[in-house]
């Protein structure tokens, strides 16, 4: 028997080790590097293409149809003029990647307009029994890339349009803060555009877990001047959210002869004071200038400047206490629903901030987390996402904000609220800066015995998209101690309201036409039908 020699084994086995090694570490030639791209072609389309005729009313359905069900179809939007090229860049990487149809240049067509039709389209091939489309409509999410101004938008719009299945919504970060993506776990810094990164993020959003939000609703009413110093004056320069609004319904007890109301809404933050003028100055200095803003770095590096230059560190030497929070409005807090109380301000707050999510200003968290001893005397809460309350909190300075740096760092802890209102009457300044989720205005004061109310006041939930180690919480996250407390948060408790009250104004709502509905009716019975016969037929295939 011939003997096993152990050395010429361990031999062949090294050397046919390093042979493998080498296949593997080679260069891929450029047959094996084009079936790895149609390897990651088809399954792009097989998990987020959406067929033409779908997006499309005038499109064929026969020719266009894709054998599966795509498992997380997507519509894009994006701002193309945020992150300064980078909008562009990305608009033209979804383009490549999935079908044009759907992926849409906010610069180009309103969100409203898009999801109006769509879902009209839907509804239609629903009534002609086409399964296919009702999946879509189940499966679909939506990506929206811009700044946390742009993101708003797109949430008021799916909010007003009342669906009756409203996609969740994940954030691409292409401002300059990005808090809202930050929050649900999409990053801050603005993202690559190249095909891999956003292969990567499409794939990052299939595997994202659904969260429910809190939306806000702000109700504002003001005599606008015509003449004088202030800016803006009439027509009023207002944030996109708050700008294209309508009046409200003449029986809301907000409006009197003679004023203008404005509703909007927001999802991360309403703040007033210090903080909002530095923001106003950046954001007149970028209008000014667009050239100058066009990374990200540098819009950071010129919003600190502009902290300085405004007197934001030096606030009580160069700002009159005139401007203080406690000076200028009388604040109102609904701790009870229904129930309005006066809420305190300490004569030396010169910012208050309104916080739904634990993101701001670049991702900082102003309210933290209270400890045991706030919880039970004030009865104080963490930070949750979908509690129906507001974190309020104030600063004296930028010296105080820096605070939020360290590691159990936060501000001054004023009240968590259902609801709070500001009452301004004629005072010494004739104006102060507010801002919702990023987008700044000066706000004029009253001159005579004229009063400026804003009201914000819960109002629904929508849902979102986040990572599974996102910074947001929810309340009803069974590893939070206060699930078993929570208030129930009742997503119709605006019917309790007039009609005005229960929209952010972003959009009509979404209504299926008569005809539509009667098509629907007469084809109700007739598609089941055939369902039924291509069933039976499939089987009996199978069986022969």
């Amino acid at each position: 028997m011939k003997k096993f020699d152990l050395g010429r084994y361990e031999e062949s086995v090294f050397s046919a080790g390093s042979c493998l090694l080498k296949f593997l570490s080679r260069p891929l030639n450029r047959l094996e590097l084009m079936a790895d791209s149609e390897s990651e072609h088809n399954s792009i389309h097989r998990n987020f293409y959406i067929p033409t005729y779908i997006l499309a009313p005038n499109a064929s359905s026969n020719s266009l149809r894709l054998p599966d069900v795509p498992t997380c179809p997507v519509l894009v939007f994006v701002n193309s003029k945020s992150g300064g090229q980078l909008g562009g860049e990305l608009l033209r990487t979804f383009h490549h990647l999935l079908n044009k149809y759907q992926v849409f240049d906010l610069g180009e067509e309103a969100p409203d307009s898009v999801l109006r039709r769509l879902y009209l389209n839907i509804e239609r091939l629903k009534g002609n029994g086409d399964r296919f489309a009702a999946e879509i409509e189940e499966r679909m999410r939506i990506i929206v890339a811009g700044g946390d101004g742009t993101a708003g938008w797109l949430l008021g719009v799916v909010s007003d349009l009342k669906l009756s299945q409203p996609p969740p919504i994940a954030t691409v970060p292409l401002g300059t803060g990005n808090n809202l993506p930050f929050a649900f776990g999409w990053g801050k810094k603005n993202p690559g555009t190249d095909l891999n990164s956003v292969i990567s993020f499409l794939k990052q959003v299939m595997n994202a877990k659904e969260m429910k939000m809190d939306s806000w609703h702000i109700l504002m009413r003001m005599r606008a001047p015509k003449v004088g110093s202030c800016d803006p004056v009439a027509p009023l320069e207002l944030p996109h959210s708050l700008h294209a609004f309508h009046r409200v319904s003449p029986s809301d007890e907000l409006n009197v002869e003679g004023f203008h109301t404005f509703r909007g809404g927001f999802w991360n933050y309403f703040s007033m004071g210090m903080d909002a003028q530095v923001s106003y100055a950046f954001h007149s200095e970028r209008k000014m200038n667009p050239d100058k803003f066009k990374n990200q770095i540098v819009n950071q590096s010129s919003y600190l400047k502009l902290g300085c230059t405004q007197g934001w560190f030096f606030a009580p030497l160069v700002h009159p206490s005139s401007k203080n929070i406690a000076q200028l409005t009388k604040v109102k807090i609904m701790k009870k629903q229904g129930e309005w109380q006066d809420l305190h301000i300490p004569p030396s707050v010169r910012s208050i901030v309104c916080l739904n999510l634990p993101s701001f200003s670049g991702g900082l968290n102003p309210w933290g987390t209270p400890n045991s001893n706030k919880r039970r005397y004030r009865d104080l809460t963490p930070p949750f996402v979908d509690d129906g309350l507001l974190e309020v909190v104030g600063f004296r300075d930028a010296w105080h904000g820096l605070v939020l740096l360290a590691p159990k760092g936060h501000g001054t802890r004023l009240a968590q609220a259902h609801g709070i209102r500001f009452e301004f009457h004629k005072g010494t300044a004739d104006h102060t800066f507010m801002r919702i989720d990023g987008e700044p205005w000066k706000q004029p004061l009253p001159e005579n015995d004229d009063t400026v109310v804003v009201e914000i006041s819960h109002l629904g939930q929508v849902k979102m998209l986040a990572t599974h180690d996102c910074r947001a919480k929810s309340i009803y996250d069974p590893s939070s101690q206060f699930s078993h407390d929570a208030d129930e948060v009742d997503s119709d408790e605006e019917n309790s309201v007039n009609e005005e009250r229960r929209k952010f104004g972003a959009a009509d709502t979404f209504k299926i036409p008569d005809e539509v509905k009667k098509q629907n009716r007469s084809h109700g019975r007739k598609p089941r039908l055939w369902a039924l016969l291509r069933n039976l037929l499939a089987f009996r295939l199978e069986r022969h």
